[in-house]
Order: structure tokens, then sequence, then C-alpha cells
């Protein structure tokens, strides 16, 4: 079921009433919320049900047999990431690697006769997968003790509205949720529904929009001039931006309307000073799960220089994998962490993360080249994530690097609207500037602190002017492939 569809406008406000005035009580509550996130999952198609259930039940019984047998801990622990890193590797990369060894024994002059598999990607699958993963290892390193609440525990690895993706959120902060009582309050859900609908906003207004121009430019890329092409790039720079920052609003807006706190997962990612600022801004969660679950078991930042760069590498290289079976996935991953690497190495990753010019409206100078320079290499990054394959973006790339940088865009020429054009660019420039004047806020339509209501009214009602009258089609959130 998406977000953006007219069975959530439906499904949302019966659940919301049946949660709080039907099904009273922790133990009915949970119970209710597994019923209706496996009906939110099974949406896409029931079968997918069956594998979140093993993994689920697996992740539930380990936990149990780690803390029961401390002494075989490892091996029980090892033996479900496996079990579960198995099933994702089956089905999100059997096809991709199956293609690859085909076209490799190819170049040797040798031809496979072999059926193509054709295995179906259950939607989420990365994000649940990574969620049952945390709490096992977080029982086996006594983070967490284990539950015996079933129906507790699959609330917690099936919850909907965070359910297809994310935030990935940690056994330590989200399952304790589900132990306890849950009381209605009234602020938080007033604060829930306001961060919906900017969520909505982002995925309807911006990324959808940009989705129709990013992927005409795209699509017919050869036939462009650099101009365009350069705003085909920043196009689906704020595409994906709005798309999975707009879920993960929507995800922790609903959230709070059932009494339930998620880890907020974007923090301003565009005005990021670094690449490394960007990734503690960018997708927090998935960032934070490879830093703790793999990045310090390596060794993190101790040893020599050699072996930290060798960890950037490999968690970059793995975080790439992890968003897609295609080499550009993973080389938009290398990408990112060759630029750390050399962040690293040069003593310039300085573990930015705090409010950007807390003390004043305006960024100094050197902050403002240093946010231009850091969104330009996140643009070209990004070209290799939207790519069909590695020869066209590196083709997007070197047509870049034409003088036609500086013409006007030949947007006419692909049948691209000047007025959709020009609307669509206001509104980014628009997101920009409030993601900026409430940088100190959780998020952009945060204005509890606007005392007169009528005022608050007058916003929401502009919003839903903006949604009746400039809504793109309704897209598919991006992530959901992953």
């Amino acid at each position: 079921m998406l977000f953006n569809s007219f069975e959530f406008l439906i499904f949302l406000p019966i659940v919301f009433l049946l949660y709080w005035f039907v099904f009273k009580g922790i133990k009915v509550q949970n119970i209710f919320i597994v019923a209706v996130s496996y009906i939110f999952y099974g949406w896409w198609d029931c079968r997918f049900l069956i594998l979140i259930f093993i993994t689920t039940l697996l992740s539930y019984l380990s936990g149990i047999l780690i803390e029961k047998y401390r002494g075989k801990a490892r091996w029980i622990c090892g033996a479900n990431i496996a079990i579960n890193i198995g099933i994702l590797c089956y089905y999100k990369y059997v096809n991709f690697f199956a293609d690859n060894l085909e076209a490799l024994i190819n170049q040797f002059g040798y031809q496979l006769d072999w059926v193509t598999l054709d295995v179906i990607l259950p939607v989420g699958i990365s994000f649940y997968t990574f969620q049952a993963l945390s709490y096992t290892i977080d029982v086996y390193r006594r983070d967490i003790k284990a539950t015996s609440d079933f129906i507790a525990f699959t609330s917690f690895i099936s919850f909907f509205p965070q359910l297809v993706a994310g935030p990935i959120e940690r056994s330590t902060n989200l399952l304790p949720q589900f132990l306890k009582p849950r009381r209605f309050d009234y602020t938080n859900a007033v604060i829930g529904m306001r961060q919906i609908l900017w969520g909505f906003f982002k995925k309807i207004i911006i990324a959808d929009n940009c989705a129709q121009l990013a992927n005409s430019i795209f699509d017919n890329y050869q036939d462009c001039n650099a101009s365009l092409l350069l705003l085909g790039a920043i196009f689906f720079t704020f595409q994906i931006y709005g798309d999975f920052s707009g879920y993960s609003d929507i995800a922790i807006g609903t959230a709070r309307l059932f009494g339930v706190n998620l880890m907020k997962n974007f923090n301003l990612p565009y005005f990021s000073r670094d690449i490394a600022e960007f990734w503690r801004r960018w997708h927090i969660s998935l960032n934070k799960w490879f830093i703790d679950y793999v990045y310090i078991p390596l060794g993190g930042s101790r040893g020599s220089k050699a072996m930290v760069i060798r960890n950037i590498l490999i968690v970059f290289s793995l975080s790439g994998l992890w968003h897609g079976a295609n080499w550009t996935f993973v080389i938009w991953g290398l990408y990112n962490g060759v630029i750390i690497a050399l962040l690293t190495l040069l003593n310039l990753n300085q573990k930015r993360s705090a409010i950007i010019s807390e003390k004043s409206f305006f960024p100094p100078i050197k902050e403002i080249g240093q946010i231009l320079i850091t969104f330009i290499l996140v643009v070209i990054g990004w070209i290799f994530f939207r790519a069909e394959d590695i020869t066209q973006a590196v083709d997007y790339i070197a047509r870049l690097c034409d003088s036609s940088i500086v013409s006007v865009p030949n947007f006419r020429d692909l049948g691209l609207g000047f007025i959709k054009l020009t609307y669509t660019l206001f509104f980014i420039v628009l997101l920009q500037l409030i993601d900026w004047i409430q940088r100190k806020q959780d998020f952009g339509l945060e204005i509890s602190n606007v005392k007169y209501r009528p005022i608050r009214w007058s916003i929401y009602i502009i919003f839903l002017l903006i949604f009746s009258i400039f809504a793109g089609g309704q897209e598919a959130f991006i992530y959901f492939q992953f």
C-alpha cells in the first residue's frame, strides 16, 4: 500500500480510530498493530508475508537462545545473521550475480545455456532484514535483553509506518515502546499530522514533479545539451530527497499518531559542508547501522590511516550494494567512500553535525562555498545512482563538460513544458528556503510556536491548495526497490 494512494487515505483514519477507541490495552493494541501491518504489507503481494514472518520468527528465537546459551551465543547469532543475509541475497542479488557470471563466462568464448532466474524482489526486504539483524546483534552484545513477548517483537519488526522504507530502527529505541502502555497525546498527534503534511509536500509536489522532468531528460540524454543535462541531474537530486525524506516524514508523523517515536532520518543534507557531513545527515538510520555493525567491528577509526581508509571503503561499497543489484550503486558508494577517505587522509573530516549557522541567519561566505562544492559533488554522485548502467553515467557526465552548459536549455525539444519547469524550480527553491528557515526545528512544517490558530490553518489550506493544483503524477517511492 502506497502512502500517496487513495487506499492509504482510507486505511489510516480507520486504523487510528480503532487503535485508540476500540482496541485498548497494550496486548490488544500490539495484536492490532501486527494485523494491520500485515494487511498493509500484504497489499502488494501476500506471498511476501511468509518471508517477513520467517525473518521475525528466526530473530525472535535467536534472541531467546542467545540469552539461554551464552556459551554458544556467537554461533547462534552467526547462524541467524547467515540465514537472514542469505534470504536477502537470494531475493535481491541472485539475478545480478547470475547475469554477471554469464557475462564473465562469455568473455572466454563460452555460452551458458541456462534458464534466466526471475526472482521477484519483496518490497522493503533490505529495511526489515537490517532491523531484525540489529536486534540479534544487540542481544548478543547485551545492549538489550531478549524479549519473550512474540507479539511485541513482531510489532517491532513489522510496524507499518516504517516497514518498507525505514527509518531502520534500533531495538533499543523501538522495541521498548511496544513493551509498555501507550497513551494518546493530542499535541504529539497534531505534530504528527503536520509532519505527514510536510512529507506529502516533499513527495507529491517536489519528488513527483521532479521525477517527470528527470525521467524525460535521463531517458533522452543523448539529445540534450549540457545545460539541460545539468537541470536533469538537479531534478533527480531533489526527486530522491523529496521522495525518501518525504517518506520518512510521513512514517515518523504516522507513528506519532499511534504514540510511537521513530528516529530522525534526514537532517538538511543539502546544506552539508563536506561529503562526510552529508552522510551524517542523509539516511541517518542506515549510516548509523553500518557504523555500529560493520565499521566499528572492522576497527573503526582505530589503527593506521590505511586501515581506517580500508574500513571506510568497505562500508561504502556495502552501502552502495545494499541500495541495489547494479554496479552503478557500487560505484556510487565507492565514489562517496573515496571522497570521505581523502577527507580523512587530509584530516579534514571534521565530524560536523550540529545546526548550520546556528547564531546567524546567513552562513559565512566560506561555508556557503563549502555547501556549494559539496552539493556539486553530491549531484555528480546521484548521476551514477540514477543511470541505467555505468556507461550511461560516464557518458552523461562527459556531456556535462560541453561548452553548451552555459547555453539556454533545449527543453522544448523534449516536449517539456516551460510552465511545469518553472513551477517545479520554484517549489525546489521554496523547499530549500523553508528547510533553512526551519533548520532548528525537527521538520519544515513544525509551527507549534505560531500562536494564532487562524495563521496555522491558513498555512494548512495553502498546502492543500498547492496539492490540488500542482500535484505530480502518482509515483512509487524510489526506495521501495531497495
